[in-house]
């Protein structure tokens, strides 16, 4: 999967809210009018005003300007309003895409729960947004101010905006150069940063290993060395910002040495003294300040964000895909296939290196549309084979195919596309009943949600609830109430197999059989690991799995065959219930 890059990234959220952007801009325009027109005015003050010897007119042209002030601080309000507007998306939008990094990372095969994801949501993020937003204040001032004082300088005389446009342009220009470094000594030091934390609470972690072993001088020289690395790195970060003391030199101060030195020159040749007291405001209050927020700004947030959107991108590559396609609609017949819904061959887990195996050289083949339950005593192993068969745990040695496509080589979604597992605790999270429902088929619509409520049971509940739009809080339902919304939303999904890990036992026998038959009849596969006798007498065929040889036929077949099926029957005590009519 290709990576998106921090220009990339802040080019689609710039075009993403064009409209937003072109306020600000408009905005900005505005309130840019107290830097083009402050020069002016007060050089016509001084020479049509006060020199002149009327002072009224002078006053006049200064009220002029303080119009302007009071327009461009109107102005000032609007900007930071449209600017939110710009800012707060991009925030939420990589928000989203840490959420759905650290769910994809803690979900995919091998996957564990990432521990730093709060740190990123709440403080890189953070960073991100208030550095993307002081970059957008500083570059979009930069431009209408200096622009502004630009303009105002060469309505006054184009020589003297030369005289402050070109020093100007040689301390941007070397600043521009030295960006790159600046940006590459940023990221170095905030990886030596992470190296020191990372080394620095592995070592304390383990401190009484390290004691064990005597490994003081060992780890205390490796924390020495990142220490020193760190140190390193900010203190070339420290010579780099002479850098901008340079530019800010060239650009911000020469052009006013320039002007001063070069005023008795330009009055010879007939510029006026309120002209000159004109010049000298556009550059110390245009043309300076200008750049030198642009270069704080820049050089110090601008590095702080392009390397800490680098991170993110980095850890959290975008994960999104679309969503499996809709199933077709649901029949009460069965579509077989040549191709096995599951052929595990071979497959091997233990949970050590030195226990014994779980599963050993197991094999099993399901057919299409066939309905398996899987029964045996605790600790047998039934909810492992139901995790090596969902592709959420890698055997040691086999290999599982499900619709003939490898476990192993299957990406998140496509392993979303071919099964859906139902574990014990079903996860319910707040929000609507049919936000919970469509979880995994955002397409389906109220009229298929209700037609799926009624086929498993659910009815009662969702009108006890108050309806599909009815807000859920999950501590506040039962075990069985949750349970029942997530086989809902699991008979729902487009997955072809459905493996259902004692995803019912909180439920009575009789609602039990009516989610089990709907399942039955739902077109696709059924793996039901059972913990009533009754959930194995409604299947085709038995899985028993005692610890030793497992063993596969129907239910009669087991009852001669296998002492361990006898023995759970013996113990479940619990007859054959058809399915009966749906209720709560």
């Amino acid at each position: 999967m290709t990576r998106p890059g921090v220009r990339l990234v802040t080019w689609r959220a710039a075009r993403a809210r064009r409209r937003a952007l072109a306020r600000l801009c408009g905005w900005s325009l505005v309130e840019s009018l107290p830097a083009l027109l402050s020069g002016y005015l007060i050089a016509r003050a001084v020479d049509d005003g006060f020199l002149a010897g009327r002072p009224l007119t002078g006053l006049t042209w200064l009220a002029a300007l303080a119009v302007a002030v009071l327009l461009g601080a109107t102005a000032t309000g609007r900007t930071y309003r449209s600017l939110g507007a710009v800012v707060e998306p991009f925030r939420d939008d990589l928000a989203t895409r840490v959420v759905r990094g650290a769910l994809h990372d803690a979900t995919r095969t091998g996957g564990h729960p990432d521990s730093a994801t709060v740190t990123r949501l709440t403080h890189q993020v953070e960073i991100v947004r208030d550095t993307f937003a002081g970059l957008l204040m500083v570059t979009r001032g930069f431009v209408f101010s200096a622009g502004a004082a630009l303009l105002g300088l060469l309505a006054l005389t184009p020589t003297v905006a030369a005289l402050a446009a070109a020093p100007m342009l040689v301390g941007l220009a070397i600043f521009l150069a030295a960006l790159p470094a600046m940006v590459a000594h940023q990221r170095a030091y905030v990886r030596a940063g992470e190296h020191l934390g990372q080394s620095a609470a592995t070592a304390l972690t383990g401190h009484r290993d390290v004691l064990a072993c005597g490994a003081q001088a060992r780890v205390t020289a490796d924390v020495e060395r990142l220490v020193s690395a760190q140190a390193a790195t900010e203190r070339t970060l420290a010579r780099m910002a002479a850098i901008r003391s340079l530019s800010l030199g060239i650009g911000g101060w020469l052009p006013l040495v320039a002007l001063l030195a070069a005023t008795p020159w330009l009055v010879d040749r007939g510029l006026t003294a309120g002209a000159v007291l004109g010049a000298l405001i556009y550059v110390s209050t245009g043309l300076q300040p200008a750049l030198h927020t642009l270069v704080q700004g820049i050089g110090g947030g601008g590095l702080r964000y392009v390397v800490t959107l680098e991170n993110i991108l980095r850890t959290y590559p975008d994960t999104a895909a679309p969503h499996p396609p809709a199933p077709a609609a649901r029949t009460p017949t069965h579509r077989t296939s040549a191709v096995p819904a599951i052929e595990a061959r071979g497959l091997t887990f233990r949970y050590g290196p030195r226990s014994r195996p779980v599963l050993e050289n197991f094999t099993l083949t399901l057919a299409d549309g066939e309905h398996l339950a899987v029964v045996g005593p605790s600790g047998a192993g039934k909810s492992t084979l139901a995790a090596l068969i969902a592709g959420l745990t890698p055997p040691q040695a086999g290999t599982v195919r499900l619709a003939g496509e490898p476990v192993a080589d299957a990406t998140p979604a496509a392993l979303a596309r071919m099964r859906v597992l139902v574990p014990q605790e079903a996860y319910i999270f707040t929000g609507r009943l049919a936000d919970n429902l469509r979880y995994l088929r955002p397409d389906a619509d109220d009229r298929t949600l209700h037609t799926a409520l009624d086929a498993l049971g659910a009815r009662p509940l969702a009108t006890r609830l108050g309806g599909l739009a009815a807000p859920i809080t999950p501590h506040l339902l039962s075990s069985g109430e949750r349970q029942l919304i997530a086989a809902v939303r699991a008979w729902l999904a487009p997955a072809p197999l459905v493996i259902l890990d004692e995803a019912t036992c909180h439920l009575d026998p009789a609602l039990e059989a009516t989610v089990e038959d709907a399942f039955a009849h739902r077109p696709g596969s059924l793996v039901v690991i059972a913990h009533r006798i009754s959930s194995a007498i409604r299947a085709q065929r038995l899985l028993v799995l005692d610890g030793d040889e497992p063993a596969t036929g129907t239910h009669e077949q087991m009852l001669s065959q296998s002492p361990t099926y006898r023995l759970l029957v013996g113990c479940w005590d619990e007859p054959a219930l058809s399915p009966p009519a749906p209720r709560a």
